[in-house]
């Protein structure tokens, strides 16, 4: 019997990459579909020359064709950052729509799962607090944020949409902060932003007063909580991130303290709608899924902290060649 066959879009990106690995060694047989405006090969490169993995480069938001069976389609094709979506405004709204369109319409041909990854930025800076999967949000549409969260906003009606008109089997994870190796650098989230400044030496910028909260969750507890929602039959949103609330200035600390830095700290502007407070309620998780995250912000940084050093001192070097 073949192996199953699971496509992932925006798969050469920093969670993709690892759904690919994962489902690899799980025995699926992988395609990554990836534009690469944010995504880059280096994620899957060790990937290339295994058995049952295949990388296309191609942008979802134009026809999308996949030769032969498909028994799962992976929707993550988006920029996903704020400096990413903030620079390519239209490109996130076309993936969120466009993209989700193609990836839902090759589903329904192929007779696939669809999951679709969606953020947390749904809820905009939320009035409850946590987040349950039950409420509708406090989003600004035309502001800075606007293109990123009403693109997934648009893209889970679709999802939906497509679930009651044609029957399609289809899940929708709700990601909140999540961090580990892949990410790129500076890319405009706190975690990649702070752990180089602490490398480099260099002061960590805070955005505001340092006192709006996150939850950070290890890539590999999401990834193990994406497989679960797929083994299960729940068709509505579910959250997926770890509920350990903590400020910005708490965790400016623990990312000093892990990497052993005496960076100092400084505050600038908070951006536009930069939401207070962020912390996922994970009520379903735990009773659908039986899932909860296991790895505990300490030993996350441990495991990322060296993939940035190694990136920080690859780009350096490479800065200094240059000049």
């Amino acid at each position: 019997m073949s192996n199953p066959r699971v496509l992932i879009t925006g798969g050469a990106g920093f969670i993709g990459s690892h759904l690919a690995a994962y489902f690899l060694d799980k025995g699926n047989d992988v395609i990554v579909m990836d534009n690469l405006l944010t995504g880059d090969v280096s994620n899957i490169s060790h990937l290339f020359g295994k058995p049952g993995f295949e990388f296309v480069t191609h942008d979802v938001t134009g026809f999308v064709h996949v030769s032969g069976r498909l028994d799962t389609i992976l929707h993550f094709a988006s920029p996903a950052s704020p400096i990413d979506y903030q620079e390519f405004p239209i490109q996130t709204l076309k993936v969120g729509s466009l993209g989700t369109h193609k990836a839902l319409g090759l589903a329904r041909e192929k007779n696939a799962k669809f999951l679709l990854a969606s953020t947390s930025e749904v809820y905009g800076d939320p009035l409850i607090h946590p987040q349950p999967e039950s409420y509708w949000g406090n989003v600004n549409p035309v502001g800075l944020r606007g293109v990123y969260d009403e693109a997934k906003r648009f893209a889970e009606a679709m999802t939906l949409a497509y679930h009651r008109r044609h029957q399609l089997d289809t899940r929708i994870v709700r990601i909140f902060n999540t961090y580990g190796s892949n990410m790129r650098l500076n890319d405009g989230r706190a975690l990649p932003n702070f752990i180089c400044q602490a490398l480099r030496g260099e002061p960590l910028t805070i955005y505001g007063d340092g006192m709006q909260t996150r939850s950070f969750c290890h890539v590999s507890d999401l990834v193990e909580g994406i497989w679960c929602l797929l083994q299960s039959d729940e068709t509505g949103p579910v959250n997926l991130g770890n509920p350990t609330e903590m400020t910005i200035r708490e965790f400016a600390q623990q990312v000093l303290i892990a990497t052993g830095s005496e960076s100092a700290i400084t505050f600038e502007d908070l951006p536009e709608d930069d939401p207070k407070v962020r912390q996922p309620d994970i009520t379903r998780a735990r009773e659908l899924l039986g899932w909860q995250p296991k790895i505990e912000l300490t030993e996350g940084l441990a495991l990322t902290i060296p993939y940035f050093r190694d990136k920080v001192e690859k780009t350096d070097r490479e800065v200094a060649i240059e000049f």
